[in-house]
């Protein structure tokens, strides 16, 4: 089955931000475009301000003059939805809600001829529940595109319940003729994107309701160590506490309230509050043009150890033995087998974070999991008050001395980059065995939907078989409400890797 031919109209219901987008991306792809609103006028105002974009890709050169007018000509509103009846492709972004979504489609069913496919861009109902009440399910599939449309390239394709493989396919193809990145999902919570990408939000909040550390420094240590492209508390300012925690606790509910996907409360009075971000102006941190900036907590200025003592293998961490001798420091490398861990002259231990706590050892300090400890400008160290003072002062200025800020957090089991990447990386492996999609479709998707530097099993390769389950253990011991046991998938997954060394 090939895409769309670009003789066949392309119509969208529904012209809010969404709508505007998905039409100009089918617009520009070459493709006459139908624009239906219920609200009388809406579908005009939308032509026009779709004109105004195109003028402003003009003005930037990333479009000609005379595609622009060709593009104009083909651009059409319409005043109801017979003027519909030619179009082989309805995609509709309307109001998120399933009764108006159903209403509306099977209205559509008795205009459109029979080969015309009918598509949802909805985030977070069901593409089954849609198109279970229409006659025939068979050619509605979920075309979820990313805000804003014409930039994002990420398309998740979404197939019910009863969607055919013809449908789905030409679906596929037809985003990916329009220039997209499409990625083939089965029809569950949240899809590929927005059920995988849980515990980046979660898992911030947590810390935060732990009083382990603050927003600002939470943000600063998932940017400059974990290397995402904001954190989860600018993110979540930036789309909106209101819209991300609608998303969460649609997730939750749709898995029948799964301790996996359980809200934050702290979000949850945020929102209350009316606090929801840069739109109203206050969210986790305050926009008014007067408000100081939320600065992170960052250690004083400590001297760098004598030496260090590197015992076992470092895993995870390995890289940082050639950046601590660069920088000067003695490595003596001990070759017991006593786990990731450095030895610092007062006898006292810095250990990568693996889901135990600082307070179950003496004079341990844990550090926290970077993508890329060379590039990595920040690092979080936890202790407690039973560590004494000369071991936080050392390791705080070994990573000073390899030309880091650090930021001391409280003891929370696995940290904030560790703990993090552990269920994003789970959830993953979950999602594959469950049908949801393939490992390559997960990573691209999180890569291009949200930004994050490596796909799950990117990562998961990245650090070893032993890493998420490992933390994960120790979480689940340490909190046993079961928000942190490994998924079965992810137990299969460690096994099976046993089993092919066993058998080598």
């Amino acid at each position: 089955m090939t895409a769309l031919d670009l003789s066949s109209p392309v119509a969208v219901v529904g012209t809010g931000t969404m709508g505007q987008g998905i039409a100009q991306v089918a617009l520009v792809a070459g493709h006459p475009v139908r624009l239906y609103d219920a609200v009388a006028g809406r579908a005009r105002d939308a032509a026009e301000a779709i004109g105004a974009r195109l003028d402003r890709l003009v003005e930037k050169g990333r479009l000609g003059a005379a595609d622009r007018d060709a593009a104009r000509t083909r651009l059409k509103p319409v005043d109801g939805l017979a003027g519909l009846a030619d179009c082989g492709l309805v995609v509709e972004a309307v109001l998120e809600r399933l009764d108006v979504k159903q209403q509306l489609f099977g209205e559509l069913e008795d205009i459109v001829a029979e080969d015309c496919l009918l598509a949802t861009n909805t985030s977070s109902l069901s593409v089954t529940a849609i198109g279970g009440a229409l006659r025939h399910p068979g050619r509605f599939v979920g075309l979820h595109f990313f805000n804003p449309a014409p930039l994002l390239p990420l398309v998740e394709v979404v197939s019910g319940f009863a969607t055919d493989v013809t449908s789905a396919t030409r679906a596929y193809e037809t985003a990916r003729a329009w220039g997209k990145t499409p990625v083939a999902c089965a029809d569950t919570p949240g899809f590929i994107v927005n059920r995988i990408a849980r515990p980046f939000y979660a898992e911030a909040f947590a810390v935060y309701e732990a009083q382990a550390a603050d927003p600002a420094t939470i943000d600063a240590v998932l940017r400059g160590s974990g290397g995402f492209r904001m954190g989860a508390f600018e993110l979540t300012d930036l789309i909106g506490q209101d819209v991300n925690e609608s998303v969460t606790h649609s997730v939750w509910q749709a898995f029948f309230q799964d301790v996996r996907f359980t809200p934050s409360l702290a979000q949850r009075r945020l929102v209350e509050s009316g606090r929801l971000g840069r739109k109203s102006g206050h969210g986790w941190y305050d926009y008014a043009a007067d408000a100081e900036p939320a600065e992170p907590h960052t250690a004083d200025q400590e001297r760098p150890p004598a030496y260090v003592i590197a015992e076992g293998d470092l895993g995870p961490a390995a890289a940082l033995l050639p950046l601590i001798r660069e920088a000067g420091i003695p490595v003596r490398e001990e070759g017991e087998d006593n786990g990731t861990r450095l030895v610092l002259p007062g006898g006292g231990q810095l250990v990568l974070a693996d889901g135990q706590t600082s307070v179950e050892f003496r004079d341990v300090v844990y550090f926290d999991l970077a993508l890329d400890y060379r590039t990595a400008t920040r690092i979080a160290l936890s202790a407690v008050h039973d560590t004494s003072p000369q071991t936080l002062a050392e390791a705080t200025g070994l990573f000073q001395a390899l030309g880091k800020d650090v930021s001391v957090i409280g003891d929370v089991p696995g940290m904030i980059v560790a703990r993090t990447v552990a269920r994003i990386i789970d959830l993953a492996h979950d999602a594959v065995a469950k049908g949801v999609a393939t490992e390559e479709d997960i990573d691209t998707a999180m890569r291009l939907g949200v930004n994050y530097p490596l796909g799950p099993f990117e990562w998961d390769r990245r650090l070893g078989r032993d890493f998420a389950i490992d933390v994960l253990d120790e979480m689940h011991e340490r909190d046993p409400s079961g928000r942190y046991a490994p998924s079965l998938a992810l137990y299969r997954h460690a096994y099976a890797v046993d089993k092919r060394e066993g058998a080598s």
